[in-house]
């Protein structure tokens, strides 16, 4: 996004630091008036940059002890059944990500659950319901190295130092 600088990477950037950041104290931290940092916030806003803000959560201390990715193939790829797949997987809480990818796997989901009982439940409940499907291949997270969905802003706009 050409649109974008470096001082809206600094804005970005800090809020994805810390969402309850108040107008006044990023203005103090990028050293700029607070009419100014709140028009450029605003301007992120608009341009659908910031699409919202939320807490982040320490799953395990939620009960969510399995994370499981889960590859599924599909032998049906019709748009209706295409459009019931991804109304499923919309509607399943315990669906934290789906993609459509290459490979082996049309989609590629992050799952989470309980405990394995609760996990084997979610498949026999929810994926081998979905129109098409004719392999589920399931693997289950054994230590998280790093999970984050902070972005690399400065690098992913082309700017050095931010």
């Amino acid at each position: 996004m050409s649109q974008l600088d470096k001082v809206d990477a600094q804005i970005v950037d800090s809020l994805q630091a810390d969402g309850r950041l108040s107008n006044a104290k990023l203005s103090e931290r990028l050293e700029m008036s607070e009419a100014t940092c709140w028009r450029r916030h605003k301007r992120l806003e608009e341009l659908g940059v910031i699409e919202g803000y939320q807490a982040t959560l320490n799953r395990r201390q939620l009960g969510g002890n399995v994370l499981a990715f889960v590859q599924i193939t599909c032998t049906q790829h019709s748009e209706a059944a295409t459009a019931e797949f991804e109304r499923i997987i919309q509607a399943s809480s315990r669906v934290l990500s789906c993609h459509n990818t290459t490979g082996e796997a049309d989609f590629l989901l992050q799952v989470i659950a309980r405990d394995l009982d609760d996990y084997s439940r979610f498949v026999e409940k929810v994926l081998r319901q979905l129109p098409g499907v004719s392999s589920i291949r399931s693997n289950i997270s054994l230590r998280e190295m790093k999970a984050t969905s902070h972005l690399p802003v400065g690098e992913l706009l082309g700017l050095s130092g931010s």
